[in-house]
């Protein structure tokens, strides 16, 4: 069943990863505002499994990917075992999130505790009460140069 659910996981995710890639010169440009409440959304996140707090981690997903995993506990699971860079990152680097055929993304540059280097692309989705939440992550090596 888990290794199931990854494997969903990953297709979903992977189907919108080479799209921002390929259209990055169509991007355009988010609000100051929509560019900072973006980046807190992702920060909170990261805080909220700083602190093993899986219900906050939880609560930043969109219902969707809430529906998907099913329960906090659950999700945690997936994220530590399959994604301990962003679990547990020694250090991160928000890079300026954009609006790419749109899609609303926010990438950030994470060094595990290994020093490698990582990079996650956030895929973000404003809810009907205008609050943004994580529709997906993907997490990749970063052969591109530090921030």
């Amino acid at each position: 069943m888990r290794a199931m659910l990854l494997r969903f996981m990953c297709l979903i995710f992977a189907t919108w990863l080479v799209a921002p890639s390929l259209a990055l010169a169509q991007a355009q440009s988010l609000s100051r505002s929509d560019e900072k409440n973006i980046r807190a959304v992702v920060q909170s996140q990261l805080d909220a499994f700083a602190s093993d707090n899986s219900e906050k981690a939880f609560s930043y997903a969109t219902p969707g990917i809430q529906k998907v995993m099913g329960s906090a506990e659950r999700f945690m699971a997936v994220v530590q075992s399959s994604y301990p860079m962003v679990y547990r990152p020694a250090s991160v680097a928000f890079l300026r999130p954009n609006e790419v055929t749109g899609e609303v993304i926010q990438r950030v540059q994470i060094t595990d505790a290994a020093g490698s280097q990582w990079l996650a692309t956030y895929r973000m989705e404003l809810q009907k009460n205008k609050t943004w939440r994580i529709g997906g992550c993907v997490v990749v090596p970063d052969t591109r140069q530090s921030a």
